[in-house]
């Protein structure tokens, strides 16, 4: 079986050289990039499992963009995208998280953390990519195309609230902690508020809204949220 190949983003000729020296002792094969044209290139080109993006990067694009130009690319938004950072303030971690980041590390940090936060978004993402489509009622799923759609109208969702729907749909009728949200669908350790959980499924409410479905996402008094088509349950 193939090594997973990992697309180290940074410009840091030192700091890249010894994530990428850490990664291929803990098995993996590594691309490298310093800045974003180099990344698109290497995305399009060997199409990584995972990539490790610096936020800042040298020229016009930052790692942010270079993150959201990913997730709006229908090709290429599946590849998880873990921000490399020394930015460590929780309004630049929401932000990363919000661009669709599936997970976050402030620098400096450890090489068995990041070794086990590659591994744990790869595991996650494993999980949410399936092939088959979930249905619930007249609101659909494809992990393939990372489409939804309601009563087979397409669903204008962004790349953070479908993560959340899709770790939903997948675990109907059971009751999730903010802190489990946080951990199922961001990754253990990203240290964001709770609250981030609330904004975000208050924007998913919005967006499924008009089609007639928010009352799918529940909120649980004393526990959390939970996804149930028994909207009266």
């Amino acid at each position: 079986m193939n090594n997973e190949v990992v697309l180290v983003v940074e410009d840091e000729p030192a700091i890249r050289e010894m994530i990428i020296t850490t990664l291929e002792m803990a098995g993996f094969d590594c691309l490298q990039a310093e800045d974003v044209q180099q990344a698109h290139q290497q995305v399009v080109d060997h199409r990584p499992a995972i990539i490790l993006l610096d936020w800042m990067l040298p020229g016009s694009q930052s790692g942010i963009d270079f993150c959201r130009r990913l997730k709006k690319d229908e090709l290429l938004s599946e590849i998880p995208i873990i921000m490399l950072t020394a930015k460590g303030e929780e309004d630049n971690k929401v932000q990363g998280l919000d661009a669709g980041a599936d997970d976050y590390i402030t620098k400096p940090f450890s090489t068995r953390e990041l070794v086990s936060r590659i591994k744990a978004v790869l595991r996650r993402s494993s999980v949410l990519s399936g092939d088959k489509p979930i249905e619930a009622e007249g609101l659909s799923l494809d992990p393939v195309s990372q489409r939804v759609s309601a009563d087979g109208n397409l669903v204008d969702i962004g790349p953070t609230e479908y993560r959340l729907l899709a770790f939903f749909m997948s675990h109907p009728e059971r009751a999730y902690t903010r802190t489990q949200l946080l951990d199922q669908v961001w990754g253990g350790n990203v240290y964001v508020e709770d609250r981030t959980i609330d904004v975000h499924i208050r924007r998913l409410r919005k967006v499924l809204d008009p089609y007639g479905y928010a009352g799918f996402i529940q909120t649980v008094r004393g526990t959390g949220y939970r996804f149930s088509t028994q909207v009266n349950g």
